[in-house]
């Protein structure tokens, strides 16, 4: 560093400042150095339910009972209905011959393209089926957005091993035979514009055939039975809680344990929306990014160790309930880990805030030109604050000061509001041991080592330093 003094140091880094930026390493050549293209393996898919059973068995009070649980999510329906056959001008003339409980009456190739778009995040119309002539190009057609969880019901909706194949949870709604034909004629006559023997008629000949013959033996393929349907209402909250579960899950939660990403809900995602918007004002970034870093910090603050603690309350009685770790302190990666102090005070009254400085010089790599450390930190539990893990490489050097100030591993929880999975990679390999929370995860890294879809320079959108 030669002469220069410390505020000097610190005037450096407020010059453009990349976190997680990549640079050369020849004097750590042990850190892993991430892939430069995005993997697509990392983009988020859709949790895809089944839910199958015979006609009138109650498939769509199930699926509208889940979505009306899962509101804090999207969620889209589609139904096998929707992809019948347009019946030829011959067949309309035997339309009572006409077997629409069939494998055969369905377009499986077209459902499936539906799908396979849905899955890779892009927008759908999907045809309306007129049940009174027999068509399904009926207009305006129905345009469905990609979502969190997709839901494919119909009857025959497990029959094909493909369409099987891309479901998460498979459901099969169980309901008697009688109960079923009662709905039917009721259904029918009043939606479809049938008549009783004409309905009666139909389910003699084909439907009762049909669910023999094709829909009861799918029933061997489902994951969950649903006896009495949309009336078993504590199978759909069973059901509801597991699927929540998953949601909650990052598959990169799966390969590393230590890994945690705060529930996403409506607010969260809005959040983010904001922030990452290259028009939004400085003050409206600064307003949202502050409730995430909040959320963030008192997320992290929940892995914290406590010891139990019974307090008297004003009514005289006995609560039992916790006492919070003692022994803290953070430490921010100047300059955009910074943006997170005043979260962390505002939580932990009195904390004790360190800084790390890590600057880029030329292309000898990055090197770590100032750091200001409580004497005791060995002593502490240490919360580790950049708002953005990149690839990976600023994590490794703060992580590695720690440790060689004494810290333990396990002592350091790193927090941010977003992880590239590269550097996600790089850091839980490296140290399997301390915990990352974080409330989202990216899409990975370009070609410049810019996380994406991301938010642009966090440290000079935060401060302003990005404006003339």
């Amino acid at each position: 560093m030669g002469s220069n003094p410390v505020e000097d140091l610190i005037e450096a880094s407020s010059g453009v400042h990349y976190s997680g930026f990549h640079m050369e390493q020849p004097h750590t050549p042990e850190i892993e150095q991430p892939t430069t293209s995005i993997d697509d393996s990392f983009h988020k898919q859709p949790f895809i339910i089944g839910v199958a059973g015979g006609a009138a068995s109650g498939k769509t009070t199930v699926c509208d009972l889940i979505i009306e649980q899962l509101r804090d999510q999207r969620v889209v329906l589609v139904n096998q209905d929707s992809f019948y056959h347009t019946l030829t001008p011959e067949e309309l003339t035997k339309v009572h011959e006409y077997n629409f409980d069939h494998p055969d009456a369905f377009d499986t190739e077209k459902l499936l393209r539906v799908v396979e778009k849905l899955k890779q995040g892009q927008a759908v119309d999907i045809p309306k089926y007129d049940f009174k002539s027999y068509k399904n190009d009926v207009f305006p057609l129905r345009r469905v957005n990609p979502s969190d969880v997709i839901i494919l019901e119909g009857i025959l909706i497990f029959h094909d091993p493909r369409v099987r194949g891309l479901m998460n949870m498979k459901i099969f709604v169980d309901t008697d035979a009688d109960v079923r034909l009662a709905r039917r004629i009721r259904r029918d006559t009043a939606e479809k514009g049938r008549d009783i023997g004409m309905v009666l008629d139909q389910y003699s000949k084909f439907v009762k055939a049909a669910f023999d013959d094709f829909i009861l033996p799918t029933k061997k393929y489902a994951d969950v039975i649903i006896p009495r349907g949309g009336d078993n209402h504590v199978a759909i909250d069973l059901i509801v809680q597991h699927i929540r579960t998953k949601l909650g899950q990052h598959d990169l939660c799966k390969i590393y344990p230590n890994l945690y990403v705060i529930q996403s809900t409506f607010q969260i995602r809005g959040m983010h929306t904001l922030i990452r918007d290259a028009n939004t004002t400085k003050h409206d970034f600064v307003f949202y990014a502050d409730r995430l870093i909040r959320l963030v910090v008192e997320h992290g603050l929940g892995h914290l160790p406590f010891t139990e603690k019974q307090v008297l309350t004003p009514t005289g009685s006995v609560y039992s309930g916790v006492d919070f770790c003692k022994r803290l302190c953070g430490v921010s990666v100047i300059r955009s880990g910074e943006s997170m102090e005043n979260a962390l005070r505002a939580c932990c009254k009195g904390i004790k805030i360190g800084k790390i400085l890590i600057h880029r010089e030329g292309d000898n790599g990055q090197q770590l030109i100032y750091e200001k450390l409580p004497l005791d930190i060995a002593e502490r539990h240490v919360l580790l604050l950049d708002p953005i893990l990149g690839t990976g490489n600023s994590a490794v050097q703060a992580i590695l000061l720690l440790l060689k100030k004494g810290v333990p591993e396990s002592n350091i929880l790193f927090l941010n509001l977003i992880s590239a999975p590269q550097g996600v990679h790089v850091v839980c390999k490296r140290f399997p041991r301390i915990k990352i929370v974080t409330s989202e995860i990216e899409v990975g890294l370009n070609d410049d080592f810019r996380v994406v879809p991301g938010m642009g320079e966090f440290g000079d959108r935060y401060f302003g330093t990005d404006e003339d």
